[in-house]
């Protein structure tokens, strides 16, 4: 049980930034901070050297939204955007917040099907792309009648660029009237029911994530580390912490655990957010060679949480979100000398009610009592875009149904204890289960397919496939490989399962559903007996 603490002063803390008049957009708070740090450094784009303040930013901005507004883009279109770390996403990004038009960040490790599924399921009329990814585009069916295609790069053949577009400009758009509850972004999440479902998500949801965030992680922080693509919500939930802070951020254009500390050393980051990969990583110089002032963690074990701040000599603050929701909850700064490694991820954030229930009945549970966790608040999603049953089934009275077990305490703090929905969780990437057993199914000679998470010190978990073949089929002729090579195009690298092991039998629900509870429970070890991806090999 955790020591009796006075949660008062951070509950009136929230309160106050509650109280805060945001703009109505996450454009109008970029004139706001321009106008007030205009010459202070927005951001450092490391591997290309590429350096803006933020009245340069503006000024990018503005011809961006100019540039847009002559091709069509207009309040209310869905533009793609598809690249790796470059300044031009992020640049896409506000102006499109200036127009009202909404952005879809699509995976830069998506195959031609998946970024086909993203295109057709969002309704994209534009696609912003790098030319790295042209070959993949081109295998989409959406590309045989997809007419509006910009890269960000120089191309050789006739096709729009980000330069050609710029340079065709003539005149200023005029003034729109921004609202802070319009759509801003659909940000893919996987989720248990199959493919990806693309999250609506208005300014007013990046405006709160960003003030809320931005305020506890307190005012002397102002040189954030993205060590995210930043296509995905974190990586634009760190910009955010800048653009409301005035600080900068420093971007590398393929992120990587390898470099993460270095990067951070080098260029004197006092801020970034880790997954357990970068703590698994070699001891290096680097690890205490450093201006840190805070890390943002998510998922450490206790035993892990306090490895970490040992050996990088900083400590660690506990959060909860996920892009439905933003952030539900989090550590406060002052309280981390306290709680650190007490496996409790804070307590409710800003704009945010958190409630643990019980599924059966619906009502919520006594304190220290187990439940699923459920999420309310201003301007979480909206929905999930053109899928009315995803979204009914998220929510029950309001309140958002996370799929996490947890306790909350006496004292508000929450504990998360586990996990109800079928997933991975891999490095911070949600793999449903469904659509990974979807493609292996489509061998003809694979009759059922089951995959599970495991337990791994390095990415969280993997995925374990489990094979039931057609009778008179055998393992010696539909091998491993086979299986892992007819996944390869049709799924993301980091979705392919890491494990497979054959059975003859599963065990079943009355529904005939297979009971996943029971494979896991099956075994300690769920790798042994499993052929290894990584390593080619079977374990023992």
């Amino acid at each position: 049980m955790t020591e009796h603490i006075d949660t008062a002063p951070f509950i009136e803390f929230n309160r106050s930034i509650e109280e805060l008049e945001l703009p109505d957009s996450i454009y109008d708070q970029l004139t706001i901070t321009a106008g007030k740090c205009g010459q202070k450094l927005a951001w450092n784009f490391i591997d290309s050297d590429i350096q803006r303040n933020w009245f340069e930013v503006l000024t990018l901005v503005d011809n961006a939204a100019n540039a847009f507004s002559s091709i069509g883009i207009k309040a209310g279109t869905h533009v793609g955007v598809m690249s790796w770390n470059r300044e031009e996403f992020l640049i896409t990004w506000l102006a499109l917040s200036k127009l009202q038009a909404v952005m879809v960040p699509i995976n830069a490790s998506y195959t031609s099907r998946e970024l086909d599924y993203a295109l057709q399921l969002s309704d994209a009329e534009y696609l912003f792309i790098e030319k790295d990814f042209a070959v993949l585009f081109e295998g989409a069916e959406a590309s045989k009648t997809f007419k509006n295609v910009i890269y960000f790069d120089p191309n050789d053949e006739d096709t729009l660029t980000w330069k050609s577009i710029h340079d065709n400009v003539s005149g200023q758009i005029p003034e729109i009237e921004r609202n802070r509850d319009a759509l801003l972004n659909l940000q893919f999440t996987s989720g248990t029911t199959g493919f990806s479902k693309a999250c609506e998500l208005t300014n007013d949801y990046w405006l709160t994530l960003g003030a809320s965030s931005t305020a506890f992680f307190g005012s002397d922080i102002k040189r954030f580390y993205v060590g995210s693509s930043i296509y995905y919500m974190v990586g634009q939930r760190i910009f955010l912490n800048a653009l409301f802070s005035g600080g900068t951020i420093f971007v590398p254009r393929k992120p990587s655990a390898k470099r993460f500390m270095s990067d951070v050393s080098k260029y004197e980051c006092e801020y970034c957010a880790a997954f357990e990969i970068v703590f698994k990583q070699p001891p290096s110089e680097a690890d205490r060679d450093h201006k840190l002032k805070l890390v943002s963690i998510f998922g450490f074990s206790r035993e892990n949480h306090k490895q970490f701040e040992e050996r990088f000599g900083v400590r660690g603050q506990e959060f909860y979100g996920m892009t439905e929701i933003g952030g539900a909850t989090y550590m406060p700064r002052k309280l981390l000398d306290q709680m650190s490694g007490s496996g409790s991820c804070g307590i409710t954030a800003p704009w945010r009610e958190v409630a643990v229930f019980d599924t059966e009945t619906n009502k919520q549970v006594a304190a220290n009592s187990i439940g699923e966790l459920r999420v309310r608040g201003r301007s979480i999603l909206r929905g999930y875009y053109k899928n009315p049953e995803a979204t009914e089934d998220s929510f029950i009275d309001g309140w958002f149904t996370t799929g996490d077990l947890a306790r909350i305490d006496e004292q508000g703090f929450v504990y998360i204890l586990g996990r109800n929905k079928d997933m991975v969780r891999r490095m911070g990437e949600n793999i449903a289960c469904r659509e990974v057993e979807s493609v292996i199914r489509q061998i003809p000679e694979i009759e059922e397919v089951a995959l599970i998470p495991v337990p791994d010190e390095f990415r969280g978990e993997e995925g374990k496939v489990y094979i039931k073949l057609h009778e008179g089929k055998s393992p010696e002729v539909v091998t491993p490989q086979l299986i892992l090579d007819f996944c390869k195009g049709k799924l993301a690298d980091f979705k392919i399962p890491r494990y497979l092991e054959y059975r003859t039998e599963f065990p079943l629900t009355d529904s005939q559903r297979v009971q996943k509870k029971k494979l896991i429970a099956e075994k300690p070890d769920l790798t042994v007996g499993a052929f290894d991806r990584q390593t080619g090999t079977w374990n023992s």
